[in-house]
């Protein structure tokens, strides 16, 4: 096939098609896109935002065993397998564990990785005596077989080298932004008022992390780095806030760090912040990083985030290998005009990340899937650009 412009037929397979979670925002937004390119998306789907969806043929995956993650997912593998049958799409997409798709894109670590990681008694507990480990491991094997892998990050990309030796046919598309949505001139429009709300000083920086799952992002860390003249505020729900409150408090620093809880549209509180930090042990990309450099704010993330490789330490941002690094990052970033500096940069690097290029960058996979399909056996490409 030469024309790259022809109308493609295309099934997208994933099991919540909604505007929550990384994973599932970043398959609503590529898809989309690819929607207003005036493609035919077919969507499989278990649960589906009726007004996110508008424009697709929306297909009802059955929702079983919900009981268990792992029978779940394999029988979102199974009913999907079941209903494709017979079907005939150009390029046959999942963002979920299965064996049917053409191209997968991988959102997190390996299981098999986890595994790996493990004591040696918890890792003979897992392998060998739990039915539950052992199906995720059959059914992440069996995705690992996909023709087309897509990574969002190096740091995936690099687990699925380490973990199942595959590096042909593994390829990287980071999250991308909305730079209209997240845009310096929309947070200063809020930034006073937001501020008066908080009752946050002029003068005071305000630190923002943004997430889930407190312990694995790194918030044991952040909450003693805050130091005179910051004020912390945490936007999400996450694990054990009693004993991150007991840690605020251990630090003499009750009065500065704010719980903020779930919030709709995090925007307000990047209208406050003027710094975005994400310190996480392990994290595939890292989200609140990108949202945060397109406001034009400095951000803070340590080396074991994705996003880590769209910071240049010191440029457009702040890396730390370890978390004894951060305060000082924080005292540096006391400066007004050294925030201004490299909050400039970091807007730029976003404007170079948008979901418009995350989603050509899929187009491009897509017609190189269908012109290697009909010009050999189907094979590993080397590359699809």
């Amino acid at each position: 096939m030469k024309n790259r412009s022809r109308r493609l037929n295309i099934a997208v397979l994933v099991k919540s098609f909604i505007a929550t979670g990384g994973s599932e925002r970043y398959a609503v937004e590529v898809t989309q896109l690819l929607l207003n390119k005036d493609h035919s998306i077919d969507l499989y789907a278990r649960v589906a935002d009726e007004e996110l969806s508008v424009g697709m043929n929306l297909h009802r995956v059955p929702n079983k065993f919900g009981f268990s993650s792992v029978l779940n997912s394999l029988s979102f593998a199974l009913e999907t397998a079941r209903m494709l049958r017979g079907k005939k799409y150009d390029v046959i997409h999942s963002h979920e564990r299965g064996y049917i798709q053409d191209i997968l894109t991988i959102h997190t670590f390996s299981y098999k990785g986890g595994v790996k990681k493990c004591s040696l008694l918890k890792k003979i507990d897992r392998v060998y005596l739990s039915p539950r480990s052992g199906l995720y491991l059959w059914l992440e094997h069996r995705q690992m077989g996909t023709p087309w892998l897509v990574a969002v990050s190096s740091a995936i990309k690099e687990d699925i080298r380490k973990y199942y030796h595959r590096s042909k046919g593994v390829f990287i598309i980071n999250p991308g932004v909305d730079t209209n949505w997240f845009h310096p001139a929309r947070v200063k429009e809020l930034r006073d008022e937001v501020r008066r709300e908080e009752r946050v000083p002029e003068a005071e920086m305000v630190v923002l992390f943004a997430g889930s799952e407190f312990r694995r992002k790194g918030l044991d860390y952040l909450i003693p780095a805050i130091g005179p003249g910051m004020r912390l505020l945490i936007v999400g729900r996450g694990e054990r806030e009693g004993h991150y409150r007991s840690l605020a408090a251990k630090c003499g620093i009750t009065d500065k760090v704010c719980f903020k809880g779930h919030t709709d549209d995090v925007r307000k509180y990047l209208a406050a912040a003027d710094v975005v930090v994400l310190p996480s042990l392990s994290e595939a990309f890292g989200m609140s990083i990108l949202e945060g450099m397109a406001c034009g704010h400095p951000v803070v993330t340590s080396s074991e985030a994705g996003v880590s490789t769209l910071v240049e330490d010191r440029v457009n941002g702040f890396t730390f290998d370890e978390p004894t690094e951060l305060p000082d990052i924080l005292r540096r970033l006391l400066d007004p005009l050294e925030r201004k500096r490299v909050g400039v940069q970091a807007r730029q690097t976003a404007e170079k990340h948008t979901w418009q290029i995350a989603a050509d960058e899929y187009e491009k996979l897509y017609y190189h899937v269908v012109e290697t399909r009909n010009s050999s056996p189907l094979r590993y490409p080397s590359k699809y650009a």
